[in-house]
């Protein structure tokens, strides 16, 4: 006897057959008041994408999320990057709309922090959300592309697109999350490896 879900045979026979995926949860950490949050394991050869989601980040002082990354494991963190960057924004009391090049958050041949979102306020409601790919970090014979949206209020809807390249043929192992002032008061991020892609 066949057990069949939606079209797809899970048991047949006695074996059991369920797709996982390709999206695979590596690592999550939660911030608490932390300057940074790293992740020093599980960037490696295994996938050729990987996917960082971070979620609800909270600052405490008003400042903007962002990422640095890392050839040693995390030993040092400043790898040159070069970037482009737009956003567009609504204002809750709808007295202002935008669609612009974000120059804050550009970079050129730069070790600084990568912005992902614009300043975040320090209000109990405000948060910053979105996602970051990065491209076959393990690799050292190209540059190493990365690709980010994000999300985040501060009496506004301020939506944020940047993406770049290390400039570098050493593989990224380790990315750091951290906020341009003051440490991340709350937040969820999590690392996932995507297969067959």
């Amino acid at each position: 006897m066949a057990f069949i879900s939606n079209g797809t045979t899970i048991l047949n026979a006695g074996a059991f057959n369920v797709s996982l995926g390709n999206l695979v949860l590596i690592s999550e950490q939660t911030a608490s008041g932390s300057a940074s949050v790293e992740f020093t394991t599980g960037i490696d050869s295994t996938y050729p994408i990987y996917k960082f989601e971070y979620i609800n980040c909270h600052p405490s002082s008003a400042s903007t999320i962002g990422f640095l990354g890392s050839t040693n494991g995390g030993s040092s963190y400043g790898i040159t990057k070069t970037s482009a960057s737009f956003y567009a924004l609504h204002t809750e009391n709808d007295a202002t709309t935008s669609l612009s090049y974000n120059i804050f958050q550009d970079l050129a041949q730069s070790t600084s922090r990568q912005g992902l979102v614009g300043t975040l306020s320090t209000d109990s409601d405000s948060s910053g959300s979105g996602y970051l790919y990065i491209f076959n970090p393990s690799s050292t014979t190209f540059v190493k592309h990365y690709i980010a949206n994000a999300n985040g209020s501060n009496a506004q809807s301020i939506n944020s697109y940047t993406a770049g390249y290390f400039n570098t043929t050493s593989a990224i192992n380790a990315i750091q999350f951290s906020m341009s002032s003051g440490n991340i008061d709350s937040g969820t991020i999590k690392l996932y490896g995507i297969k067959d892609s």
